[in-house]
């Protein structure tokens, strides 16, 4: 199996697929530390589809904690590609940070992980499962974005072997957590008309994450007044 990601989700997703046996082909990451030691490719995938179609021993592909939009002829090449997406769709498509934010924002009561099928659109794949927990009155951005990524390798976790066996996830059967809406960049564009939320302290406070979104760190910035860079490194 492929994976394609950054960071310890999919470091973590890696060593535990291997662990139980299964051959990963290939980990398309930026720092080749996330590869836990299996082969590894820093370029564009999107320009390398042949070396993915190359690589692949079992036509599975992971996305997992991944920024990068799939486009043909990666997804022209026969292979399944499933993403962990960190959120609940259709309500939270979109950048996880973003999302989460208007999530609160909103006064959703729910949060977690889906599994779905990746397709030509943004988080628009079938659902093929979901892991759900309640958000709690009180909590935080940062605190909800951690019990996300949690609930992303737990649900990959669980569904390893179902993928791997082909069978066991049945498309059509998760109640989608709706209505949908999409989360991108350009939400933030509307941020500022919601500085007197009573929720917006709580939805903007990124704690150890703002380095990992670093366009939402700037947005809430720019909200509050504040002329500091929140992602610039220490001087």
């Amino acid at each position: 199996m492929i994976f394609i990601g950054d960071g310890a989700l999919v470091r973590r997703a890696v060593a535990h697929a291997a662990a139980r046996g299964h051959t990963v082909d290939l980990v398309c990451c930026e720092d080749p530390r996330d590869a836990a030691g299996a082969p590894h490719l820093a370029a564009d995938v999107n320009t390398r589809a042949a070396d993915l179609a190359e690589a692949s021993t079992d036509g599975i592909v992971w996305s997992l904690n991944n920024r990068r939009i799939l486009r043909a002829p990666v997804l022209s090449l026969g292979l399944r590609i499933l993403n962990i997406h960190n959120g609940l769709l259709p309500r939270h498509r979109g950048l996880p940070s973003v999302a989460l934010l208007f999530a609160l924002l909103r006064g959703d009561t729910e949060y977690g992980a889906t599994l779905h099928e990746v397709d030509a659109g943004i988080d628009t794949g079938r659902v093929l499962a979901d892991r759900r927990f309640p958000i709690g009155p009180d909590e935080r951005h940062h605190q909800v974005m951690l019990r996300g990524i949690r609930a992303c390798q737990a649900l990959f976790e669980e569904t390893l072997a179902a993928v791997v066996a082909g069978s066991g996830l049945p498309a059509d059967t998760v109640r989608p957590y709706g209505p949908e809406t999409y989360n991108g960049v350009r939400a933030l564009e509307r941020l500022a008309e919601h500085r007197d939320h009573p929720a917006f302290d709580r939805a903007t406070d990124l704690g150890p994450f703002a380095v990992h979104a670093p366009e939402l760190a700037r947005a809430v910035a720019a909200v509050r007044g504040d002329d500091r860079d929140p992602v610039a490194p220490p001087v």
